[in-house]
């Protein structure tokens, strides 16, 4: 239950009829929401060890999901970070996709994945990327709309596909998180211990600043990086939602050094009234107000990090809690909910039979409105 099944949770809700479609399902890893509606599955699901290695089927992928039978559905909403957007749905039905990203591996993020791989790796991205990426380009076409996450990933899917796409941003569950009277000294990070989330910038920057910070999270780097930690660093994983809630609210300030398509750690961070110091690129451009609700550092490197974090520390006197909590407020399930479905009236005015079930007023902002909007 991650971002994207979020979304989808708020999508259902306004789609109490809605099938489910999808490569590989686990009833006990998603929520009741998910669990309560017809789902099925690709052949990709019988496959050996399908649940937990997924992923390495992803050349299999375009032949599972052109095996869909669509037919009698007038509406088609696909969700993909992946290529869930090649379904064929049928001729008349509209088809639109909230894209999360388009697929790093094949597009923008080829070469850092060619380089964390292993030889035989390297190989079959070498043979199998270059028709995926003729392919996937190529659905691009079957979609009647796009909807982005956010400007960053808009402007991804204009340079993958020559398409134009509508943002939304995904819902945030504001609503859980609160501020704390009592706020200390130890700075956050938040996050998997994976490569491209650069825990090991945060992790270099606070062993030369000498600063407390929490590091939050598992994964395939978490050894690396506590060995290479100094003591004023501490790790901490498996946390209940009660305990990272916790975590925000009293963080001195959240340190955020990947760059996402959204980002939803700093949109929680920021309901919890605390700031946030981002590498000032992705989905955080959509999100943090520079001056007001946190700050950016330019360079994804620790040298980068320290002088911000140093700026940082001056600014800090100035921030006001009530800011932050503002801004996260602009990411609701509520918002969601209104900007998806005014996003889908207006794909859906050339598709009458459709447009009929979407009732209400077609009233989403452009988009250079909406994210100049404080």
């Amino acid at each position: 239950m991650r971002g994207g099944e979020r979304v989808l949770e708020r999508v259902l809700r306004q789609f109490p009829e809605a099938d489910l479609f999808t490569h590989v399902y686990d009833p006990d890893a998603v929520s009741d929401i998910i669990r309560n509606r017809k789902v099925q599955t690709t052949f990709i699901n019988d496959l050996p060890f399908a649940r937990r290695f997924y992923k390495h089927y992803l050349p299999l992928m375009p032949m599972a999901l052109e095996s869909l039978d669509l037919s009698g559905y007038d509406l088609v909403l696909s969700f993909e970070a992946g290529p869930a957007k090649g379904a064929l749905a049928p001729p008349t039905a509209l088809h639109v996709c909230y894209c999360h990203s388009p697929m790093r591996y094949l597009w923008d993020a080829q070469a850092d994945y060619r380089r964390s791989a292993g030889p035989l790796p390297r190989a079959l991205m070498s043979i199998l990327f270059p028709p995926l990426r003729v392919w996937d380009y190529a659905t691009a076409a079957r979609v009647d709309g796009f909807i982005a996450n956010s400007d960053f990933v808009r402007r991804r899917i204009r340079r993958a596909y020559g398409r134009e796409a509508t943002v939304v941003h995904p819902p945030a569950a504001i609503e859980a998180f609160k501020p704390s009277a009592q706020v200390g000294e130890e700075y956050l990070w938040v996050g998997q211990m994976t490569p491209y989330k650069r825990g090991d910038i945060a992790v270099d920057a606070f062993n030369r600043l000498g600063l407390p910070l929490r590091m939050v999270g598992g994964g395939e780097m978490q050894r690396k990086l506590k060995a290479s930690a100094q003591s004023n660093i501490r790790f901490s994983d498996n946390l209940s939602f009660a305990e990272l809630r916790d975590a925000y609210a009293t963080c001195k300030g959240l340190i955020y050094t990947a760059e996402e398509d959204f980002g939803i750690v700093p949109v929680e961070a920021m309901a919890s009234g605390r700031p946030v110091l981002a590498y000032g690129r992705g989905g955080v451009l959509d999100t943090i107000i520079p001056g007001r609700t946190g700050q950016f550092f330019d360079d994804q490197t620790a040298d980068s990090l320290v002088a911000a974090v140093r700026d940082f520390e001056a600014w800090l006197p100035t921030f006001d809690p009530q800011n932050a909590v503002a801004r996260a407020a602009r990411f609701t399930g509520e918002r969601f909910d209104d900007t998806f479905m005014a996003a889908l009236r207006r794909f859906a005015v050339g598709h009458p039979e459709v447009l009929d079930r979407l009732a209400g007023p077609i009233s989403l902002p452009p988009i250079e409105k909406e994210l100049a909007e404080p």
